[in-house]
């Protein structure tokens, strides 16, 4: 859709003969807290309504824009208390059935993230999601549900908790999927799961979304997954579809403690990541030694616009979150592309022995 001109909302303005914009700016001043940064957005999207309002759209058009504002607020809420644990989004078909080897796979891993630390979120549905939440407990579950006519009845764990999220669009319920994991674990699964694995592939390798670890979770022996690999290189890769090194972004498991150790050992020297200043920036918790840094600088070059590595303590220009202040930053000119190739940095990043303290 073509943008609509910069003026388009002033000229509106004008010609109903009100200062609309300076009541935009009271308003969001009044509501907002003094000091805010966030405060030419919340007037931004209060225009942004104004001007559907005043466009005065068909009453489903502006419905969906109501819905859509209601959940997102809302669940920005409920999980904002939980914002400084780390999350694990499970993903499983709803119909598998308690007797099947699946089921108690899904439910060993719940309790085994639980036993990292880790919160599991689910579609709070039955099946694998069921499972998950079983081992998980409801202090370390996290419900996503969506509103169906059939077979998506929030399961006994996160049923009428605080827990428990309601979407009425799967669009926001898949944002809030990705936007929440800290990793991610997909049990063999229908539609829904294949849907999710490839649009968390597509996501990550386009950078749209922040690079996890993705896990690929079989029972032993199964063949659920080693069939989709399968296809993904003859079908993808050989043709040239996808990069070799996207590969890199999966890890097959057939165990729930090798999935939650897969995900414990992304985060054993990675904390996080950020573009800043044109620059993308890799936090870590502890120092590289010089060795590492000579290697990243002559094996990854490739994944440099120019310049090279460097290693640097807390830049004073990132005042948004200073409770991560003590971490050493690991700052490039990233290509933006090829992060595979990215996870496999953050795999040499991840060796203790390329810490400062065990040089």
């Amino acid at each position: 859709m073509v943008d609509e001109a910069d003026d388009y909302l002033s000229r509106h303005f004008q010609i109903s003969g009100a200062d609309l914009h300076k009541k935009v700016e009271d308003l969001s001043v009044q509501a907002t807290p003094p000091g805010s940064p966030n405060l030419n957005l919340y007037q931004a999207m209060l225009s942004t309504v104004i001007r559907m309002a005043q466009a005065d759209r068909n009453r489903w058009d502006a419905k969906i824009m109501l819905q859509t504002l209601r959940e997102m607020e809302q669940a920005f809420s409920t999980l904002e208390q939980f914002k400084r644990r780390r999350k694990v989004t499970v993903f499983g078909s709803a119909r598998t059935p308690v007797s099947h080897p699946a089921y108690s796979l899904a439910r060993e891993l719940g309790e085994t993230l639980a036993q990292h630390n880790l919160m599991v979120i689910t579609g709070a549905g039955g099946g694998i999601m069921a499972a998950a939440h079983e081992g998980a407990g409801l202090e370390n579950s996290l419900g996503f549900n969506i509103a169906l006519p059939f077979e998506q009845g929030a399961n006994a764990t996160v049923q009428g908790s605080n827990n428990l999220l309601s979407f009425h669009f799967f669009f926001l319920r898949k944002l809030f999927f990705v936007k929440e994991a800290d990793g991610l674990v997909l049990c063999p699964g229908g539609f829904g799961t294949l849907d999710e694995a490839l649009e968390i592939l597509t996501l990550i390798q386009t950078g749209k979304s922040p690079l996890v670890p993705v896990v690929l979770l079989d029972q032993p022996g199964g063949t659920f997954w080693t069939s989709a690999l399968a296809f993904i290189r003859e079908q993808l890769q050989d043709n040239g579809y996808i990069s070799p090194s996207d590969m890199h972004l999966l890890r097959l498991v057939y165990s729930a403690e090798d999935a939650a150790e897969e995900i414990a050992q992304f985060y054993s020297n990675f904390h996080s990541s950020r573009w800043h200043d044109q620059r993308f920036v890799i936090r870590l918790n502890y120092a590289l030694n010089e060795h590492a840094l000579q290697r990243l600088n002559r094996e990854f070059n490739d994944l440099c616009t120019h310049g090279h590595f460097q290693q640097q303590g807390y830049c004073e220009a990132e005042q948004d979150e200073p409770e991560l202040c003590h971490l050493t930053r690991l700052m490039f000119a990233f290509t933006g592309r090829s992060h595979g190739r990215l996870r496999e940095l953050i795999d040499l990043l991840n060796q203790p022995q390329n810490w400062v303290q065990h040089v």
